[in-house]
């Protein structure tokens, strides 16, 4: 009987649901699959994408583990793929890889002065406030007034974690140095910004609501955001979920907070709808200083268009929450243009010929951009897989598919790779360093501590 050796790069939500979809496929061959991650520990953007008071989220984890627990599937963490192990590597020992390595940088945004000192992507932010151990230990938020550009739920995550208290996340798992500095933080008001109407914003109301339950808050919308036209109107009539973000917003507007009137909050979160940023002015030493927006309004046809009138208002930083692109992966075709692995329907295809690379494939983000939830990622994976499956005359044929062969050039190399027991200490100790303190998991935040308290060091 055939056996298919194959090789995900990424164990996050798209790596795992493409492992275990494989496995559970009526099929006439064995399979036998290794992950490789480049982290010490699995999970990808759910560990490291998802903010700490969001357990609800994080339960995810719970389904993903299961899959991991049965013992069908390898793991080797703290690889990185192009450096610690290539794709002639993987040719010379699978049948087959899948990438899915997700989206992790930010999407450029092209306006005067987004680049300034104290212009941040939110990629970054966040992956500071979820431990990333590849980011800085420290954050500066030593400004008083920020903006958040973004109307999706990263935008939310991102103003909810600068207005809230950090008090108020000890129950999470949040790391020791990240709620230190945001005890440190002087921010009193968070702006954030949308080009378009309540609405149409990509938010979800679940998202929207928790900005309204933040301790010592207010939340400021202001009356001229919500004069709706035909198509507002329609959206909200139609679609449930907008007719909830709509009763949520309405509800605000009743607030004292309302239209900067005046709540008795220490902070303020700002919801400003129509506004569309066009320059980011900046200090003598050239360090972010105001916001410029222009309002905007309905085109009729569903779009917006400028209405020409200007407003500034200071600020000390800027988050851009805009979207997250892919990274480039050596020696694999890449669109720089959309920030994916060009492909169809998960077959990856050579960027200029637009002929099937044999043998790769991928899924999730980096197969279709960074755009839908957990469902659309299994729906990813299962098209992937059926296609993995249908390709068997242009698999790969290795010249050493032996199980012990990964080990062995990982070992030569003196990569320090961790597996699924390491994943399990990792855990365990993460878990031991909340209990004192009544907390679900604290998170061990450097790479080295990590790997040390995986591999029993």
């Amino acid at each position: 009987m055939t056996k298919l050796r194959l090789a995900i790069v990424g164990a996050g939500p798209a790596g795992i649901y493409a492992a275990d979809i494989l496995l559970k496929t009526e099929r006439s061959f064995d399979v036998s699959i290794d992950l490789f991650e480049q982290l010490p520990a699995p999970y990808g953007l759910v560990r490291y994408g998802v903010a700490p008071d969001h357990p609800r989220i994080k339960g995810v984890i719970n389904a993903l583990r299961d899959v991991l627990d049965r013992g069908d599937i390898r793991i080797f963490g703290n690889v990185r793929f192009g450096e610690d192990i290539t794709l002639e590597d993987l040719k010379k020992h699978y049948n087959a890889v899948i990438f899915a390595t997700g989206a992790i940088r930010d999407t450029k945004l092209d306006i005067p002065g987004v680049d300034a000192d104290g212009s941040f992507g939110a990629a970054d932010f966040v992956s500071w406030f979820d431990g990333h151990p590849d980011v800085p230990r420290e954050w500066p938020l030593d400004a008083e007034s920020v903006a958040v550009l973004g109307n999706g739920n990263v935008a939310l995550d991102v103003a909810r974690m600068l207005a809230k208290h950090a008090q108020d996340l000890l129950p999470t798992e949040i790391p020791d140095n990240i709620h230190a500095g945001l005890e440190a933080s002087n921010i009193t008001d968070v702006h954030v910004f949308g080009r378009r109407g309540p609405a149409q914003v990509k938010f979800t109301p679940l998202e929207l609501r928790e900005l309204g339950d933040l301790r010592d808050v207010d939340v400021v919308v202001y009356d001229e955001d919500f004069d709706y036209d035909e198509a507002s109107l329609a959206a909200v009539a139609s679609n449930k979920q907008v007719k909830v973000i709509d009763r949520v917003l309405q509800s605000w507007r009743q607030l004292p907070s309302a239209n900067n009137a005046g709540g008795e909050a220490s902070r303020r979160l700002h919801l400003h709808f129509w506004a569309k940023p066009v320059e980011i002015k900046t200090d003598a030493d050239g360090k972010v200083a105001a916001i410029v927006y222009e309002r905007t309004r309905p085109d009729g046809s569903g779009g917006l268009e400028g209405t020409g009138e200007l407003r500034e208002i200071a600020i000390g930083q800027l988050y851009r929450a805009v979207g997250y692109f892919g990274s480039p992966l050596k020696d694999v075709p890449f669109d720089k243009r959309h920030g994916v692995i060009p492909n169809h329907e998960g077959q990856v295809v050579a960027k200029d010929s637009n002929e099937r690379v044999s043998g790769v494939y991928a899924t999730g983000w980096i197969k279709r951009g960074p755009v839908g939830l957990i469902g659309h990622t299994k729906s990813d994976a299962m098209e992937t897989v059926q296609h993995l499956v249908n390709d068997q005359g242009s698999w790969w044929h290795p010249e050493d598919p032996s199980e012990e062969a990964i080990p062995a050039l990982l070992g030569q190399r003196g990569v320090k790779w961790t597996d699924l027991d390491g994943w399990h200490r990792l855990d365990q100790h993460e878990l031991a360093l909340g209990e004192p303190h009544e907390r679900v998991r604290i998170k061990v935040v450097p790479r080295d501590e990590m790997v040390r308290i995986s591999r029993g060091e």
